[in-house]
Parts: C-alpha cells; sequence; structure tokens
C-alpha cells in the first residue's frame, strides 16, 4: 500500500522537475533572443553612425535616448549624429551631456572640445582641454590644442601641439594645412608656402592648401603658378585667387593680367573673374 501512495508523489515531483526544466529552457531562450535583439541594434548603431544622411541617424537616435536616457552608448550616437548634420550647437550640448554620465572617457571630452571649437566657443575649449590629462596624446586632442592656441596667438604653444599632432598621424596633410594658415595669419609667409607645400605633397587633393599656397605666395611679391597637381579648373581658381590679392597690394596691372589669364584658363565661362576685370577696367 506504501507502494501505490509513493509512486503518485513519484509522478507528482517528476511532473514539478519537468516544469522546473521547461521553466529553464524558457529562459534560455529568452535570454537568446535578448542577446539577438542587443547584437542587431549594436549593428544598427554601427550602420546609422556612417550612414549618408546623418539627419536620419539624429532621428533614430533621438527616439532611442528618449526611452533610454541613461545610455552612454545611445546618447554618444546621438553626439555623433549630430557632429556629422553639423549642428553644432545640439552636439555641443550632446557632447556635454555625454561628460557628464557614468562611463564618460577623455575621448567624449575631446569631442566635447571638438564641438565647443567649432561653435568659436574657445575659452570653453581651452577649459575641457585643460581638464584632460596629458597622457591621453591623440592627433585630434593636439590638434585642437594647436587651434586652441592660435585663437588665443600663443604661437609657441601652437608650433608645438601641430608638431605633435603631425607625429600622430599617418595623413597629416590636414593639420600641416591648418599649421600653415596659422604662419600666415602670423605674417611668416616664406614658412607658411614650405607648410603648404608639404601638405599639398601629403594630399594632392586638398586644395585649399593649393588656394592658400598661391596666397602665401603672392604676399611675397611671387604671382608665379606653382608646380603642383591641379586640373585646369582649379588653375583658374588659383589665378583668381592670386589676382584678387594682386588688388589688395595695389598691383592693379597685374591683377588685371592674372584674371584675364583665370578667363581664358576655365574651360567655361568664369564669371566671379569676369565680373572682377570688368570692375578694375571701369574704375
Amino acid at each position: 500500500m506504501r507502494q501505490q501512495f509513493l509512486i503518485p508523489s513519484l509522478v507528482m515531483c517528476g511532473l514539478i522537475l519537468s516544469a522546473c526544466e521547461k521553466e529553464t529552457e524558457e529562459e534560455k531562450v529568452e535570454r537568446t533572443f535578448q542577446e539577438i535583439n542587443v547584437i542587431d541594434e549594436t549593428n544598427l548603431n554601427e550602420v546609422l553612425l556612417t550612414a549618408s544622411d546623418p539627419n536620419e541617424a539624429v532621428t533614430y537616435f533621438q527616439g532611442a535616448t528618449s526611452k533610454n536616457p541613461d545610455r552612454i552608448d545611445l546618447q554618444r550616437g546621438l553626439a555623433i549624429s549630430l557632429t556629422r548634420a553639423k549642428r553644432t550647437t545640439e552636439a555641443t550640448s550632446a557632447w556635454k551631456k555625454v561628460t557628464t554620465m557614468s562611463g564618460a572617457n577623455n575621448t567624449d571630452r575631446v569631442e566635447y572640445a571638438g564641438a565647443l571649437v567649432r561653435g568659436g566657443n574657445w575659452n570653453q575649449a581651452k577649459a575641457v582641454l585643460d581638464s584632460i590629462p596629458p597622457t591621453f596624446e591623440t592627433f585630434k586632442r593636439y590638434r585642437l590644442e594647436a587651434v586652441v592656441a592660435d585663437s588665443r596667438k600663443d604661437w609657441k604653444s601652437a608650433d608645438h601641439f601641430y608638431e605633435t599632432a603631425v607625429g600622430l598621424t599617418t595623413r597629416p596633410g590636414g593639420v600641416m594645412n591648418n599649421w600653415g594658415y596659422s604662419k600666415l595669419t602670423r605674417g611668416e609667409y616664406s614658412e607658411a608656402e614650405r607648410l603648404f607645400t608639404e601638405a599639398i605633397r601629403q594630399d594632392r587633393n586638398l586644395f585649399t592648401a593649393k588656394n592658400n599656397l598661391v596666397l602665401a605666395r603672392a604676399a611675397q611679391g611671387n604671382y608665379s603658378m606653382p608646380v603642383v597637381p591641379m586640373t585646369q579648373v582649379e588653375r583658374a581658381m588659383l589665378l583668381n585667387t592670386m589676382a584678387i590679392s594682386a588688388v589688395k597690394q595695389g598691383d592693379v596691372s597685374t591683377a588685371k593680367n592674372l584674371f584675364r589669364e583665370a578667363i581664358a584658363t576655365h574651360p567655361q565661362h568664369y564669371d566671379e573673374a569676369v565680373r572682377s576685370l570688368r570692375a578694375l577696367e571701369e574704375a
């Protein structure tokens, strides 16, 4: 008789164990789906951060952060997207928020300083950069340090930071162009010319460096075209830049010849040069 009572008990225990096993399996399945969702979300975040339309990413991250305001990865994604969309005021606020959150790092602070620089908040940008330990050495940090030093006319520090930044990148063309422009504003034209030439050697498609190069040469009274790679359209535009420089220096005769050459060089109608030449001839 005791055995008859034991059998139902054993069956009941078996059912309970089966239920426990079933529940455990369900939990495993649920965890698996949660993991898949996290992976999918991570991939989506990465895709949106490199999407061709940054405003789409802004919309996505605005929605995501409204649902999960404490997630720094989403707040960071919003700040990056706003920066890419050139929405500087919003990006500055977004990066400021990121830097106050748990998990914020020195890279976030550098990005915040960059947003402040783009907004022209030089003093605040310097304060943020000063708060970053000197042991945190990155190209972007020192490039920002350089332009902030430029804004303060602290030329010695600017040169130091530009030189450091050049050594921290394999593509120094852009920072060399900035350094050259710094020299140009100081009136150090020959040194500026050297840096612009170096920038073009590093990146032959950097038109701003080519334009700055002819400005540096014109400031020294040299109106000959530099020997650098250029398209026909670029050549016409550089001739136009030199002509404008000649006008500013009071060399009207040279300016007229340069405008005429720019017009003749351009493969299409060069309205800007035509109007400038006409204004000089009618003066």
